[in-house]
């Protein structure tokens, strides 16, 4: 069967079944499974004859929706938990991939920007990161150790102070989403420009692989989180610019919910970053070998996480069957 006969064939009762997911109220349990059967149907034919069309995508994120509606609808609370971090929120990662890339190429352009100005610009570091901080820097390089700003406060006050921080950005980040989406690409661009012109600060002080293995013991989780972050806000704010077949309001709220959903996915992650940068970051005189064991573990945890297994998951349907 032609692609197109398909899609004509099944299109209205798919929009029907968007509509049951959408609407008010949880839908019966036996209409559920009822639906579920015939989606993976229709998607194990779309698998076969369609492998990489978009509509076996669409069946694929539709029957995920099912899927994670009928476990809200099962009693075990207990499982609750397990099921958001192993399903829940790798499905919505994998459905946001778009917004995540446009919020890492928003953040990386700025990072380039930031480190040019810096770079061609003495005044510039001055006018991002404030006279206060460049003197103190500069009074740490003559010490001898350039990045002891990480070690001026007990562990403990550190870690509180910086967790509520990347709590802060972050969550400014996702919720300047309402804000068409500008909001959040202008947090994404501002932090990048600052995080660039600290780099080229050093870079030209000759200290950039020394101050870059350090920053990046508890920056690769930081920033990364940051970025993420802001692919929650873009989300946010797409649905409401785009909201495609759905009306405005109920694309919307899907937004919101997503974004939600992505944003509490992060704080193990900001907590992790904060222990990190408190209790880590501050032996900055550490062996080269465990500054990358901690860096790349780190940038491996974040990727894999956020990017190879929601992959895996959706594409290889392993979603449709947790058990």
């Amino acid at each position: 069967m032609r692609e197109a006969a398909f899609v004509k064939r099944n299109q209205q009762r798919w929009q029907e079944i968007e509509q049951i997911l959408t609407a008010k109220g949880r839908p019966h349990p036996d209409r559920l499974a009822e639906i579920f059967i015939q989606l993976t149907d229709d998607l194990s034919f779309a698998r076969t004859q369609y492998p990489k069309s978009r509509v076996t995508q669409y069946l694929n994120n539709l029957a995920s929706k099912i899927h994670l509606e009928i476990y809200k609808n099962k009693k075990e609370e207990k499982n609750r938990f397990i099921t958001f971090w192993k399903f829940e929120l790798p499905v919505v990662m994998f459905e946001s991939r778009k917004p995540l890339l446009y919020a890492f190429l928003i953040f990386t352009v700025a990072i380039l920007m930031g480190g040019a100005s810096a770079y061609y610009d003495e005044t510039f570091i001055r006018l991002i990161l404030g006279d206060a901080y460049v003197n103190m820097t500069l009074e740490n390089i003559e010490r001898g150790n350039p990045t002891a700003v990480f070690s001026g406060s007990s562990e403990s006050d550190m870690f509180f102070a910086i967790t509520f921080n990347n709590i802060r950005v972050s969550f400014y980040a996702f919720v300047a989403g309402l804000f068409f989406s500008l909001g959040t690409g202008y947090i994404l661009f501002s932090n990048g420009i600052m995080v660039g012109a600290l780099y080229s600060f050093f870079l030209k002080k000759e200290l950039a692989a020394a101050a870059f293995s350090v920053i990046m013991l508890h920056g690769t989780i930081e920033l990364s989180v940051i970025v993420v972050a802001g692919a929650a806000g873009l989300v946010m704010g797409n649905s409401f610019l785009f909201p495609g077949t759905y009306s405005r309001l109920a694309s919307f709220k899907q937004g919101v919910l997503k974004g939600v959903k992505i944003v509490m996915g992060l704080v193990p992650f900001f907590i992790l970053a904060g222990f990190i940068e408190s209790f880590i970051t501050r032996y900055a005189f550490m062996h080269w070998s465990l500054k990358t064991i901690i860096i790349g573990l780190s940038a491996w945890l974040i990727l894999y996480y956020f990017v190879i297994y929601p992959y895996k998951l959706v594409t290889h349907g392993k979603h449709l069957h947790p058990h």
